[in-house]
């Protein structure tokens, strides 16, 4: 019985990462070389899309590109990527595992803050990702990540360490890892919403 089980949750993962996959790029066809706001020109290298399994049940979500990640065209490639891996082995998964993306694909010179026109640009692109891979955990990575998810105006300090509902995923909010490597005193905090994450994971639908 356990073999047959098995078999059937390999066979529905399969299922599964083709159909991520495919909706995955049918929102990066359209998404294209994107030009849609001014970032295309100021100096963009790379549109940063998002890297990860099309079928991850753990979904994290950033803020936008910075200089590594426009390089390399992938998202958390520098010292805030490494310090995410750090958090994402931690409570036992991996980079292969889950999904990473960001609101903004483009980074914004001098990684200065997106700005609201950019935001509303680009934010249904990493909306249709999420219904493309339909996680079952969604951890946005400090305040502009979360703010767009939730619709707040609320600092990351005051939206984390609860839980919301986000189209048919729970959603934590927690610190960004850059805000982390500047404030490692809020490495306890990040811990307990990580392990709110765990027990989310753990506990099968």
């Amino acid at each position: 019985m356990t073999d047959q089980r098995s078999g059937e949750d390999s066979a529905t993962e399969a299922t599964n990462q083709v159909a991520g996959a495919q909706g995955l790029g049918v929102v990066q066809a359209e998404l294209g070389d994107c030009t849609r706001c001014k970032l295309s020109g100021l100096g963009r290298q790379n549109i940063v899309f998002g890297v990860g399994n099309p079928s991850a049940e753990l979904m994290f979500v950033g803020e936008a590109p910075g200089r590594d990640e426009d390089a390399q065209g992938i998202p958390f490639v520098g010292r805030a990527g490494k310090k995410l891996t750090q958090i994402i082995e931690a409570i036992g998964q991996s980079r292969e595992s889950v999904y990473i993306a960001n609101v903004i694909k483009c980074r914004p010179p001098k990684n200065r803050n997106p700005e609201s026109d950019e935001v509303e640009t680009c934010e249904r692109f990493l909306f249709a990702q999420v219904d493309a891979i339909q996680p079952r955990v969604i951890v946005a990575l400090g305040t502009f990540a979360a703010r767009t998810l939730l619709r707040s105006d609320a600092p990351i300090s005051k939206l984390r360490g609860r839980e919301y509902e986000y189209r048919g995923a729970a959603l934590i909010p927690t610190f960004h890892p850059a805000y982390l490597l500047r404030n490692p005193q809020s490495r306890r905090e990040v811990w307990e919403d990580m392990k709110r994450v765990r027990a989310l994971l753990e506990a099968r639908p």
